[in-house]
């Protein structure tokens, strides 16, 4: 099916989304080359970043459908655009840790790269103002994040079931999973789909046998090479997965 890019809908810090002509169910993504970091406070740009991302993101949403998990993914475009299921987004950031790292290792004085037992999953609200505060069950229910404790037991399920794909993709290209974040929404017919993006902008990756970060703490933290390590996670997952 050939689809018709509208005019633009929203702008966010990574992509550009536009209505698709005719239909009230889909949307259209555009990839940009932006970095952001620290609620936009630190800003960037990186060269076709957009079109790694697009690439990589693509990919593992691919994977985990074929692996039973549903996203908003309908169709590639081209290196940047990609048409996707219209959703209503749940205000939640889904955060899944697997090694502590990062704010959550400073927050408990505990070294990073501190190996957890089992995963530690959390919530943070999507509201900028607030700086995206970390959230309990309760308080997400309390705000109407969600609409009923079903829905946070859904979320979680699928978090926990992504995560334990994602692991096992990783793994095999020799990169661990710290920790990651992603989104959900609601179809019009009340399913809960995957959305967003899963990319080194929303994932924390290290090199199995350097400990390499090869994510966006690179930009963070001002450690170089940024774009040849997110090239670098495409290329490992390109050849062992392919472009399916």
């Amino acid at each position: 099916m050939k689809y018709v890019q509208g005019p633009l809908v929203y702008e966010g810090k990574a992509k550009k989304i536009y209505s698709v002509e005719g239909s009230d169910e889909l949307v259209w993504i555009y990839f940009k080359d932006d970095l952001t970091a620290f609620n936009a406070a630190k800003k960037g740009l990186m060269e076709n970043k957009g079109v790694i991302n697009k690439s990589i993101s693509d990919c593992i949403f691919k994977y985990l459908e074929r692996n039973g998990v549903k996203t908003h993914l309908v169709e590639d475009i081209d290196s940047r655009n990609q048409v996707v299921r219209k959703l209503k987004i749940v205000p939640l950031e889904v955060v899944v840790r697997n090694t502590l790292a990062g704010s959550t290792a400073k927050k408990f004085s505990l070294p990073e790269g501190t190996p957890l037992r089992e995963p530690l999953l959390e919530f943070f609200y999507k509201n900028d103002e607030l700086n995206d505060p970390f959230i309990n069950d309760e308080q997400a229910m309390m705000i109407e994040a969600v609409n009923s404790l079903e829905q946070i037991i859904q979320i979680k399920s699928l978090a926990r079931r992504i995560n334990f794909l994602l692991t096992q993709f990783f793994d095999a290209v020799d990169i661990k999973l710290v920790d990651f974040k992603i989104e959900f929404g609601v179809t019009s017919e009340g399913e809960i789909f995957l959305g967003d993006e899963i990319t080194p902008d929303s994932c924390r990756l290290w090199d199995k046998h350097s400990q390499e970060k090869m994510d966006k703490d690179r930009f963070r933290r001002d450690l170089g090479r940024l774009d040849e390590m997110y090239l670098e996670v495409l290329n490992r997952i390109q050849k062992k997965w392919g472009t399916k």
